[in-house]
């Protein structure tokens, strides 16, 4: 900690013994620093605070809002765009001396630099210009970021109430064009599906429609095979009940014949209101037909017995049930047999039947969804027709600065004097350190590493005192010249600050 403490005090040493040094860089830095900050140009902030909704409650309701998140990226970059930002220039003192391309676009650039558009909340932007031109007064700078602010309002309003409803038509006129490509696009795949399926209508919907139709046929023709089981058995019972029912049976004396009695149980049937269609109609009568194709049947050899008749109508009819099973069973086997070949022998033109019907579909989806958006942006024309969901309000209007927001003038003045006075002290004690001079016995001790036995004291005569007091009053009336100009150049900074506009 000594150490330390000596080698600070050798260095105020140093650079007192070289104050004048150290007063001439102090003076120097201080007066091109303060020179400096002076070229600076003062730089006047202008803002506005405004409140944007693009969407109303109806819109929300009939769900053609767009999301908040979009609305206030549409709403910065709008702001900030470089459209607006080039009528801006072309209204305000700005473009007075742009007359070519490559200025308007310098100036858009250093414009874009100046303006900022932040959102503090969903709907709520703050909207800040800086200018700080240096062939521009301080009071034309500010006015200059006042009508800054105020045209960017003033076309981002119009761009809104105006061209809102001209968007949402153009938008709706670039759906109908993709409609119209689309529509095109989904009728000449639909003609080669059309065209495909006329002439191999067996791949129809590619291999899997194949494996789909193959599972089905194969599952009918389980069940085919299932109620040819079942009328097999139902014949082979009616042929049981027909081998042990006689043909005939032996007839009565006042019996009557066998025709006779069959059109009076004919004619009793009919008295009951059966219609010819009932089953014991259809019985008596396919029993009567019998016996008429007989002869009548007479009481000689006994009558056909009606049992055995009606046995014999209902086995023809199990009869014809199991041969159209079975014809319906050749039929599934021979559909089978087909479509093993064709999804055995063609798998390419079950995979061209896939890959068509593939198409169809995706041209499909996208052309209903560009019919719901196109819907969806008609509906959206007409409620703003109707009425505008824009609302647009200034919370704070822009004004005219009276304090320049940059730059921090008094405080770049304090930094070049502190840094003016560490340059002097820095130069003196450096100047010290070349010259190889030791200020302190402890300093020449420690550089040669051998005792210093003592040191002789300063004697200074009287005339040379005297000398050196009016110096050393000169230095210090130096040294109160530089911290004398720091306070009147702050002064005059405070005393100009607020008198832009005068």
């Amino acid at each position: 900690m000594n150490e330390l403490f000596d080698e600070v005090r050798a260095a105020l040493y140093a650079a007192w013994s070289r104050k004048w040094l150290a007063l001439g860089v102090a003076w120097g830095v201080c007066l091109a620093g303060w020179l400096f900050v002076a070229s600076i140009p003062n730089t006047y902030e202008s803002r506005a605070k405004i409140f944007v909704q693009l969407d109303d409650v109806l819109s929300k309701q009939i769900g053609i809002a767009g999301s908040d998140m979009t609305d206030i990226a549409r709403v910065r970059q709008r702001l900030s765009s470089a459209s607006t930002l080039g009528q801006v220039i072309e209204s305000t003192k700005l473009g007075e001396n742009i007359n070519s391309p490559r200025a308007m676009e310098g100036a858009i650039t250093s414009l874009a630099e100046n303006v900022k558009v932040r959102s503090e909340e969903d709907n709520l932007f703050e909207i800040t210009a800086q200018m700080g031109r240096s062939d521009y007064t301080d009071a034309e700078n500010a006015k200059l970021a006042q009508d800054v602010v105020l045209k960017l309002l003033e076309i981002f309003r119009q761009a809104n109430v105006e061209g809102t409803r001209g968007e949402v038509s153009d938008a709706v006129a670039l759906l109908d064009q993709q409609l119209d490509l689309r529509a095109k696009d989904l009728e000449a795949a639909e003609a080669r599906r059309t065209a495909f399926e006329a002439e191999h209508p067996e791949l129809i919907g590619g291999s899997a429609a194949i494996s789909s139709k193959l599972q089905q046929a194969r599952t009918e023709m389980r069940g085919v095979e299932a109620d040819i089981a079942g009328a097999q058995s139902a014949l082979a019972a009616i042929n049981g009940q027909l081998a042990g029912t006689p043909q005939t049976l032996s007839g009565g004396a006042g019996g009557g014949s066998a025709l006779e009695q069959a059109e009076a149980q004919v004619a009793q049937l009919r008295a009951r209101g059966l219609k010819n269609n009932h089953p014991d109609m259809q019985v008596a009568l396919r029993q009567l037909q019998l016996l008429r194709q007989s002869g009548g049947g007479g009481s000689a050899g006994g009558m056909p017995n009606p049992a055995y008749s009606s046995l014999v109508s209902i086995r023809a009819e199990r009869q014809a049930n199991v041969q159209a099973l079975l014809a319906r069973k050749a039929a599934l086997q021979a559909d089978i047999s087909l479509m093993i070949a064709d999804q055995a022998s063609e798998p390419g033109l079950a995979a061209e039947a896939q890959r068509i019907g593939r198409d169809y579909e995706v041209l499909k989806n996208k052309y209903d969804e560009l019919l719901q958006d196109r819907e969806e942006m008609e509906l959206r024309s007409q409620v703003e027709s109707e009425r505008s969901s824009f609302r647009f309000d200034i919370i704070d209007a822009p004004g005219v600065s009276s304090r320049p927001a940059a730059p921090n003038r008094p405080l770049l003045l304090l930094a070049v004097a502190v840094l003016g006075a560490g340059a002097g002290l820095g130069s003196a004690i450096a100047l010290t350190m070349l010259r190889s001079t030791f200020s302190t016995s402890a300093g020449l001790a420690k550089a040669i590493g051998l005792p210093v036995i003592g040191t002789i004291s300063r004697s200074v005569p009287p005339i040379r005192k005297a000398a050196e007091d009016r110096q050393l009053r000169l230095f210090y009336a130096g040294t109160g010249a530089l911290g004398g100009l720091l306070v009147i150049l702050l002064g005059l900074e405070f005393v100009q600050v607020g008198q832009v506009m005068a």
